[in-house]
């Protein structure tokens, strides 16, 4: 059971309201952690920046390779929810989450993504030099800050205990 309750639209205040319908018209749905964390506005606004930092990504990192790094975060910070959110957008897009074949750019950033929520300060140099041939440096900031986003994610997920989305459910690893 969550820690934390999910806002009643209902009873929220018109900030709440209002940050709410912003949320649902920009980008169409309401998860449970958003639902959460609109007990304050400004706290799920920094949380939606995950969108804006993925719009400068793109297009120098296609959405499968998100999704992978994305991913890889998510299961190393073991954060269910997360997990699920992209092995979702991975089986929508018409890949086996469980059978993926990445090509070199998805196994960079898979070794990031794990380097990075695995211990921060010791990301191998090795990684970091393949990135540095492949990517800008904007491109590294703006990777570095999205990887940020991601493990706050998954903080948030874990330590409050959000309640899984039931619409998640038939993505989630087995097992």
């Amino acid at each position: 059971m969550s820690h934390i309750s999910q806002i009643d639209y209902a009873t929220a205040s018109d900030a709440v309201r209002a940050e709410h319908d912003r949320e649902l018209a920009l980008r169409g749905r309401m998860t449970n952690m958003k639902r959460t964390l609109l007990h304050s506005p400004q706290a799920h606004r920094i949380y939606a920046e995950w969108f804006t930092l993925r719009a400068e990504l793109d297009p120098a990192i296609d959405d499968r390779a998100i999704w992978i790094f994305s991913h890889a975060i998510s299961k190393v910070a073991q954060s269910r929810i997360a997990v699920t959110f992209f092995r979702r957008a991975l089986v929508n897009a018409g890949h086996d989450p469980d059978a993926l074949e990445l090509s070199a750019e998805e196994a960079l950033l898979d070794r990031f993504g794990r380097a990075i929520a695995t211990d921060s300060a010791a990301v191998p140099s090795d990684i970091w030099s393949e990135l540095k041939q492949r990517y800008d440096e904007k491109t590294l900031v703006d990777l570095v800050a999205f990887a940020g986003i991601m493990l706050a994610t998954a903080v948030f997920n874990n330590v409050v205990e959000v309640e899984f989305d039931p619409e998640l459910e038939p993505f989630a690893e087995k097992g």
